[in-house]
């Protein structure tokens, strides 16, 4: 959601370029006011009285998703609460006291559907999680923008990665049906200029969490909580047919993600430059595959997906294991989730490492996968295998009984398998092996 200035400056910076004057240089994700437009004081938020126990719950751990691995600090300040700051002398003896009321702040609250003003506007400002919006990863998303971030898809050179399908997309609302839960869908995806859009050198990822799907339907059960129309309101698509083709076809379920990106992170510490603090630090840390010094702790580092330790050269703790792969089939089994089919707010997640000796590849095949919501970005469950040449960008995500027999060949002697879910029971068996390098 932008604001009538965003919206007015982004409609002239295109006329501008159209008419081949550069002069003016808005830049993705900043404004003519930027920094003023990012919290670099922190984030201030208070909850409406709408907001439901869920909501606040998903809100806070949303934001949780973008504190951990940045610089940029989140804190509840009730309407209408004061904050008493005390002031100490040097010996800690009280000296003064002064109420402090922050002036900016996002104000959450149920509305209609689920949305955000993009960076910050001052004062109070709307973030909305509606009905069918209660979820981690969509107040992640809608944190998202109001830190400062637009959708992927509307990228300046998001015509290298992906097809758009206007044809399939909901033609913008009449005035009469605009008290409706749905959105001028149209404007989501206009693309920006390079005038408009700067990704600081960052390439695209299909895994992004300001990503849209691509559009998948529910296609084995209504999700539980969820009214089916409330569903299909929430897509872009009219006509149930594909809003975005990626450039790679293994990544179209991965479109529309449950989990902020390593490449989200890098994009929104560089426009916060938390990345500053570690610059120059002989003791910041050496990182492997991509691994950078993490903003709030130069000694360690901040990795992609699959990858943990100090140095991002160890498998992420907790359940999974390291694999060794043959050169004859081995299966790797594993039920996950709830089988009451009870929706949690949080993931369960197994990571695994599979293995092959220097100078081979490894081949990883589908053998089942089962599970009752195959949805956009698999966000209910699914497994995500990273056999990409790039390990800093998302994984192939996978969710539904159709992907099975999908086979993968690695770039690297390791594929890092993730194994998750927050909805049901699913069960995945895959295969792999190695074999020689062609």
């Amino acid at each position: 959601m932008l604001t009538e200035t965003q919206a007015k400056e982004i409609e002239q910076e295109i006329e501008d370029v159209s008419a081949g004057n550069t002069r003016i240089k808005r830049q993705a994700f900043k404004d003519r006011n930027y920094p003023n437009t990012t919290w670099l004081s922190g984030v201030n938020y208070y909850f409406d009285r709408s907001a439901s126990p869920i909501v606040r719950s998903v809100f806070k751990k949303g934001a949780r998703e973008w504190e951990k691995d940045t610089c940029i600090n989140f804190k509840e300040d009730e309407r209408g609460k004061t904050t008493h700051q005390k002031k100490y002398s040097s010996s800690k003896r009280f000296i003064d006291e002064k109420i402090v009321i922050a002036k900016d702040k996002i104000r959450v609250h149920v509305g209609p559907g689920c949305s955000s003003f993009v960076g910050r506007i001052g004062n109070s400002q709307d973030l909305s999680l509606g009905r069918g919006c209660e979820s981690i990863g969509t107040a992640a998303h809608e944190i998202g923008h109001a830190l400062g971030l637009y959708h992927t898809m509307s990228r300046h050179d998001r015509d290298q990665f992906i097809t758009i399908n206007m044809h399939n997309i909901k033609q913008p609302l009449t005035q009469r049906d605009m008290s409706a839960i749905k959105a001028d869908w149209i404007d989501q995806f206009e693309k920006k200029t390079p005038q408009t859009n700067e990704n600081y050198g960052i390439t695209y990822d299909f895994g992004s969490i300001m990503h849209y799907g691509g559009t998948r339907f529910v296609e084995h059960g209504q999700v539980p909580g969820v009214h089916c129309a409330l569903t299909l309101a929430f897509s872009a698509s009219f006509n149930k047919k594909p809003t975005m083709v990626p450039s790679d076809p293994m990544h179209q379920e991965t479109l529309g993600s449950a989990f902020v990106s390593f490449y989200d992170l890098l994009v929104l510490n560089n426009h916060y430059k938390c990345f500053d603090k570690c610059k120059g630090n002989a003791k910041a840390a050496k990182c492997e595959m991509g691994g950078v010094p993490h903003p709030r702790d130069c000694s360690k580092c901040l990795c992609p997906g699959g990858y943990g330790g100090q140095f991002c050269d160890k498998r992420p703790s907790g359940c999974g294991d390291v694999l060794k792969a043959t050169k004859e089939y081995t299966d790797l089994s594993k039920t996950i989730g709830d089988p009451n089919m009870k929706e949690k707010e949080d993931f369960e997640i197994c990571y695994y490492w599979i293995e092959s000796p220097p100078n081979t590849q490894i081949e990883v095949r589908i053998d089942k996968i089962s599970g009752n919501y195959a949805v956009d970005g698999c966000k209910y469950f699914g497994v995500e295998i990273k056999s990409q040449k790039d390990q800093k960008a998302s994984g192939y995500r996978f969710c539904a009984y159709e992907d099975e027999d999908v086979t993968l060949l690695s770039h690297s002697n390791r594929v890092p398998v993730m194994i998750y879910s927050r909805e049901g029971q699913t069960e995945v068996t895959i295969q792999y092996r190695y074999g020689e390098v062609p």
